[in-house]
């Protein structure tokens, strides 16, 4: 029996946050991404699976607030001048990519479907609208969104956000004649455009002192409240003009993102953004209709595989002519070239229209759906298809027969500053790193960096590693310092070895390794910071420096406790906020005493 037939709306939100809760953590195990389990999990629950939701248009319908929470979210990272500074990539590469997919997707709709031009240029204009939810959500999840080439991404996706509506207008003109058609679509454009500039004007002279007036009352459950208020309402009013909601967020993003309210208005949309985004993702698993699979699978899954296959060209062709690299443009290729949600409106809309019908819009459907399903299984096959590329050696010299006293392998941070006090006493360093960019840039400040990759051997002998007085790792990759640390202790067992530790378990394999020395990259900053931060509360100098010391003391012993009894040793010597430790202040009320270990670190400190 259907949910629908339980009575209970709680049970269809127990299934549907189940299904999710259950899919999205194995498919993220096997290394497919939260997409295709939600995807997965969608058309398991929907009408084609155990047919627990037999309406997944109605949820669909709500999910899609996802989406347009995260484009606001996007929106408030692009200032206007940020906005400004992409025009090129969004009128320039974004216009030149649907452009040309449009145009050979169309043309491959004619000549192997065999498919009228009007059915041929809605089907393709469909499938060159990407998916916005799909790549930003890979993109997020790959940390991408910020970069160069992210940037380029979000560029076309707004772009593509902007041409549904000429795209609908052009389905309206397409249909068949009636009357009143040229008064409805000049009414339809006047809207539109009167939609825009009314958000603009709204988020120019309205938005700030409002939420300046909430912020006064300070009552953070209103803010919330007027943030999705914010969203929801920039979004209806994008509906009313017949435009996309999506753009509508983004707009009103965009408007605040100069606001002094950005960072709180992020904060209180995040958890709902990712919520609907995961429900927009099941909904659309649920809208598979697998009866079009087995009737019509051959159009179906050839109809994917073609439209990807030309719309992939089209991309890459693209990316190259506006010189991006061949990573960057496959990169580009892997994201988008499937079809989006914005194909729903439009077949919807070429439905309705007469342009075509229902049968062939659901085949249109359920190949743009199959095309989001692959997406991830595409990006996760860049690893294999897309190459190393190779670090340009332009300026750079191989470590060859160094000499130094002391053997520098990593100029990161930590070896900068390291170094100095070296270089201040006239001690000669050689120094290696793997690093082509950091090489040249140190260069520009007087310093001499070979490139060498220390966890060879041969580049170690030609760095002068038997030769050396010291050896200091300190590269930030804990496994290539260990390889270096026992070929080290093997080939040069004379030389003292220093090594920047990354934590604390790997200060212990470090010890146990029989290191000279190690130290953990963020520790004596970390105890820095606190001592500065008691002087900044107002205890006394002498007292502060106490307490560093005997945090100090109880690491050292910790650790020593960890090599021998495991990483969980030693957690008596922690001092915890659940318990008050006994004060390492002098008292100053009475009946207040230091503690007797305290009262020792202090004489020993006097």
């Amino acid at each position: 029996m259907a949910v629908e037939g339980q009575g209970s709306d709680l049970v269809k939100v127990v299934a549907l946050l189940g299904a999710g809760v259950v899919a999205v953590p194995l498919f993220k195990r096997l290394g497919l991404g939260s997409v295709l389990g939600y995807l997965a999990a969608g058309l398991v629950i929907g009408p084609f699976g155990l047919g627990w939701f037999s309406d997944p248009q109605a949820i669909l319908h709500v999910a899609e607030l996802g989406v347009v929470m995260f484009l606001f979210i996007i929106g408030l990272e692009m200032q206007p001048t940020r906005l400004w500074s992409l025009r090129g990539e969004i009128f320039g590469l974004g216009l030149s990519q649907v452009l040309a997919c449009g145009v050979l997707l169309t043309g491959a709709a004619v000549l192997f479907a065999g498919l009228s031009p009007a059915v041929a240029f809605v089907a393709a204009m469909g499938f060159v609208m990407t998916s916005t939810a799909t790549v930003m959500l890979l993109l997020d999840e790959r940390g991408e969104t910020s970069t160069p080439r992210g940037q380029r991404i979000v560029s076309v996706l707004l772009l593509e956000d902007l041409a549904i509506v000429p795209l609908l207008a052009m389905v309206a003109f397409l249909a068949p004649p009636s009357e009143g058609v040229g008064q409805s679509r000049w009414l339809a454009i006047g809207t539109g455009v009167a939609a825009i500039v009314g958000l603009v004007l709204a988020g120019r002279w309205l938005l700030n002192p409002l939420f300046r007036t909430l912020a006064a009352a300070k009552a953070r459950e209103v803010m919330t409240a007027a943030a999705l208020l914010v969203v929801l309402g920039a979004a209806l009013l994008m509906e009313i003009g017949g435009l996309s909601m999506a753009m509508g967020a983004f707009l009103a993003g965009v408007l605040l993102s100069e606001s002094t309210f950005r960072h709180q208005l992020e904060a209180d949309i995040e958890p709902f953004r990712g919520i609907l985004l995961g429900l927009f993702f099941l909904s659309v698993g649920m809208s598979l209709d697998l009866t079009v699979f087995t009737s019509d699978w051959r159009m179906v899954i050839g109809g994917t595989l073609l439209f990807m296959a030309i719309k992939a060209a089209g991309i890459y062709g693209i990316g190259r002519l506006y010189r991006a690299s061949h990573g960057d443009a496959l990169h580009r290729t892997a994201l988008m070239a499937q079809g989006g949600e914005f194909a729903f409106v439009l077949y919807a809309a070429g439905a309705a229209a007469g342009v075509f019908d229902s049968r062939l819009s659901a085949i249109f459907t359920a190949i743009v759906i199959l095309s989001m399903a692959l997406t991830p299984l595409v990006v996760m096959s860049l690893r294999w298809l897309l190459p190393r590329e190779d670090q340009s050696m332009d300026g750079v010299d191989h470590a060859r027969g160094l000499t130094g006293r002391v053997l520098l392998i990593g100029f990161g941070r930590f070896g900068q500053v390291a170094s100095q006090a070296w270089l201040a006493r006239g001690i000669e360093v050689a120094i290696i790193d793997t690093d082509t960019e950091m090489i040249r840039t140190a260069g520009e400040f007087g310093f001499k960096i070979y490139y060498g990759d220390g966890t060879r051997l041969d580049v170690l002998r030609a760095s002068g590693a038997g030769k050396a007085q010291v050896i200091a790792v300190c590269i930030d990759n804990r496994e290539s310092a260990m390889k270096i640390v026992q070929l080290v202790r093997h080939e040069f067992p004379h030389v003292k070895l220093l090594v920047r530790a990354f934590d604390r378990e790997h200060a212990i394999r470090l010890i146990e390794a029989d290191v000279d020395y190690q130290i953990r990259e963020t520790f004596e900053s970390a105890s820095r910071f606190g001592e500065a931060a008691l002087l900044a509360l107002g205890v006394p100098a002498a007292e502060a420096e106490a307490v560093a010391a005997d945090v100090r003391r109880r690491d050292i012993e910790r650790l020593d406790q960890q090599v021998t009894g495991g990483i969980n040793a030693g957690t008596d010597l922690l001092h915890s906020n659940r318990l008050k430790p006994t004060p390492l202040t002098e008292p100053r009320h009475p009946g207040e005493a230091l503690s007797p270990e305290t009262a020792a670190v202090t004489r020993a400190g006097d």
